[in-house]
């Protein structure tokens, strides 16, 4: 009890920004995934649907890179709220078009670009007041509880999202998000106290200094950045992975809205099963094994179940083994980051980890947009029955998704075991 006390008292702040930000984060998520549910019904296509993730990456990663000097010297509280308020801004203007009837696909593309513009100068911010607010001792803990918010909202997304859509209507779901977002907002601005880091003797430093002390820092710490330059290449795979799986199972014989809300709720759920795992065990004898594992047994797993499976239980154990251990490699990797990287260097450094390590997403979703459209759908289609193919894959629409599948599950398992042979990845563990 007297342990629970301390913890409470040394994390207040921390625990009052994790529980409205991951409040907010739920409205937010919900809203996503009643967007793609409405672009695809409006469109048909993946790639039209991969296009909102394609929008939302691409200003972030081209402009992710300029961003840690802003970060860093800009007070980050601020920051956080003036970003926040931004993306409330985009979610009333979707739901203006929307009780207006105006909402065109081509809206959401620009809403999207201009929110991941402004989450250029926010999540840097963000993990730096993370670090700002947490004594180094709880690092492995928080970073556990931070994956147990995400894995609940993964959860309570699919099934709150259908049934307020299906009960009021997309409008309801964006109404939930802002009054999420207020609740986040109020919180921040007066309940949480972010401390400012030390300051840095030298002279101020310019964007472009900025850039280069980031860069800098990588190119001296080559452990940490072929780590990032190995997430980057799973990023990608994962993204192409996001951009077929609701063109698969929203027109998969067997799937619908239902078995791509099940699917997601399985995700969810094993993923709160993993944070529950890594917020208390003890802190492993080798995080970089713990890295290279995880990510190995999900791309081992789930693609192929994916691929092959031909009903929602089976979809659902594929999901449920792909991301159990994903938290547990979230946290290590972390660790590992906070740990190894000088706080008053973190935002400059994140800053460019983020534009490396994120780059691949928007390349992911539009290329697997791409190649479910106009490679694996037409491939399939022109195959007759009883080919090798159509009797792995099935025929239809949606069979071509899963033959992608089955592609990127070999491609993930040879990025891990090639990764997993870098000598600097484990020179972190010095």
């Amino acid at each position: 009890m007297y342990k629970l006390k301390t913890f409470i008292r040394e994390l207040h702040s921390f625990l009052v920004l994790w529980s409205t930000q991951s409040l907010s984060s739920l409205g937010s998520s919900m809203t996503g995934f009643a967007l793609i549910i409405w672009s695809y019904q409006q469109q048909g296509s993946a790639l039209s649907t991969a296009l909102l993730s394609v929008c939302s990456y691409t200003p972030y990663i081209l402009m992710a890179i300029f961003a840690g000097a802003l970060s860093d010297s800009w007070n980050k509280k601020i920051t956080m709220l003036a970003s926040d308020t931004f993306a409330a801004l985009c979610t009333a203007a979707s739901l203006l078009l929307l009780c207006t009837g105006r909402l065109e696909i081509w809206h959401l593309y620009l809403l999207n670009a201009l929110n991941g513009l402004m989450s250029t100068v926010q999540r840097p911010a963000a993990d730096v007041a993370v670090s700002l607010l947490i004594p180094k001792k709880y690092y492995q803990r928080t970073s556990g509880m931070q994956q147990l918010s995400n894995s609940l909202i993964n959860i309570i997304t699919p099934a709150a999202a259908s049934a307020v859509l299906a009960l009021a209507g997309i409008e309801a779901v964006l109404i939930f998000d802002l009054l999420t977002f207020a609740v986040a907002f109020i919180a921040l601005l007066c309940f949480v106290k972010i401390p400012e880091p030390p300051a840095r003797e030298e002279k101020r430093e310019t964007v472009m200094q900025s850039v280069r002390s980031g860069l800098g820092y990588l190119k001296q710490n080559r452990g940490i950045l072929d780590l990032i330059l190995f997430l980057a290449v799973i990023n990608l795979i994962a993204s192409i992975y996001e951009a077929a799986l609701p063109a698969m199972l929203l027109s998969r014989e067997g799937g619908g809205e239902a078995a791509l809300g099940i699917v997601n709720t399985a995700m969810g759920i094993a993923m709160l099963a993993g944070s529950v795992l890594v917020s208390f065990l003890p802190a492993p004898k080798s995080r970089v094994r713990v890295i290279c594992n995880s990510l190995l047994f999900a791309m081992s797993t789930e693609n192929f179940l994916l691929a092959l499976g031909r009903s929602v239980p089976v979809w659902c154990i594929g999901a449920a083994l792909g991301w159990i251990f994903i938290p547990m490699m979230n946290a290590n990797m972390d660790v590992l980051l906070r740990n190894r990287i000088p706080i008053e260097m973190q935002g400059r450094v994140f800053s460019v980890r983020n534009s490396l390590q994120f780059f691949t997403i928007p390349i992911g979703y539009f290329v697997g947009g791409l190649l479910v459209d106009r490679v694996f759908e037409p491939l399939m289609a022109s195959l007759p029955q009883g080919m090798f193919l159509t009797a792995l894959f099935g025929s239809g629409k949606g069979s071509g998704a899963a033959l992608l599948f089955f592609v990127i599950g070999f491609a993930g398992m040879f990025t891990c075991l090639f990764f997993r042979r870098d000598k600097n990845l484990w020179k972190l563990e010095e």
